[in-house]
């Protein structure tokens, strides 16, 4: 028996056009109401997603989100953190002339603010002006603060100038960090610990839900190992081949309405 159904947004819940339908809406009142938690999993800070939390009636005395691709994990309707695992001042200097030397710009971000150090030249940031729900500032590489704490950092530009860069990412990054693409043009840097995966499993443990009784729905790198975990994985008929080979079902495209379809054959009907 499904408790908990955790949902991916982007390509997933949201359509191609990033709406919400109201046929997803609607299944996602049905599941809840038949006792069944709803969580959002997401790359997205939980100002970015208020409006969704709303939309859906997620933000109630006993609704939860993982947010930050698995390196938060909150209650909606206060925002208290249940568990959390950020970067220090020295992997943000580390990433940062690292990607200065690939000639890509970065962003780090903490739970309020996206701060914006010095770009190459010719190449500021995109994530700013996609990610208007946090304030921007900018930020000194010669005077970071020693208490900083950062829960990612994201490189987000065009999609050629970014897959012709990651393959001179060093190897010792990639064993340093998680690593992984949020969208063609994002990549994101986060703890080790950090994935949609874990969030999930740190989520569960504390309501002592078991990972068979999970269903994940996803369809990007970045959803590979919540889909793993849980022990219904569900790939979007629009999902990457890595995410359709890992998971138990593929269901209908994001533009089909597949959360909807999944959750009333695998949640409902059941």
């Amino acid at each position: 028996m499904i408790k908990l159904v955790a949902i991916d947004l982007d390509g997933t819940l949201l359509n191609s056009q990033k709406e919400l339908s109201t046929e997803n809406k609607e299944m996602i009142r049905k599941v809840k109401e038949a006792g069944v938690k709803v969580v959002l999993c997401t790359g997205r800070p939980l100002k970015a997603v208020l409006h969704l939390l709303d939309a859906l009636n997620l933000r109630e005395a006993g609704d939860f989100a993982v947010t930050y691709n698995g390196g938060l994990v909150q209650r909606t309707d206060s925002g208290e953190t249940l568990h959390q695992v950020t970067m220090t001042k020295d992997d943000a200097q580390d990433i940062y002339h690292m990607t200065q030397q690939l000639n890509l710009p970065c962003n780090f971000i903490d739970l309020d603010k996206i701060y914006e150090p010095p770009y190459p030249e010719g190449r500021p940031s995109l994530y700013p002006h996609q990610m208007k729900f946090l304030e921007t500032e900018p930020i000194d590489m010669n005077g970071l603060p020693d208490e900083l704490t950062i829960n990612k950092i994201v490189v987000h530009t065009e999609t050629e100038i970014l897959d012709e860069a990651i393959p001179d990412i060093p190897a010792s990054f990639y064993e340093r960090f998680s690593v992984m693409k949020s969208h063609p043009y994002m990549l994101e840097f986060m703890h080790k610990e950090a994935d949609k995966g874990k969030g999930l499993k740190q989520l569960t443990k504390l309501l002592e839900i078991e990972p068979h009784e999970v269903m994940a729905l996803g369809d990007e790198e970045n959803d590979l190992q919540m889909i793993q975990f849980a022990g219904t994985g569900v790939a979007m008929g629009n999902a990457s081949d890595k995410i359709k080979d890992e998971a138990q079902f593929v269901t209908k495209a994001a533009d089909e309405h597949g959360v909807a379809y999944a959750l009333k054959k695998f949640v409902l009907e059941k």
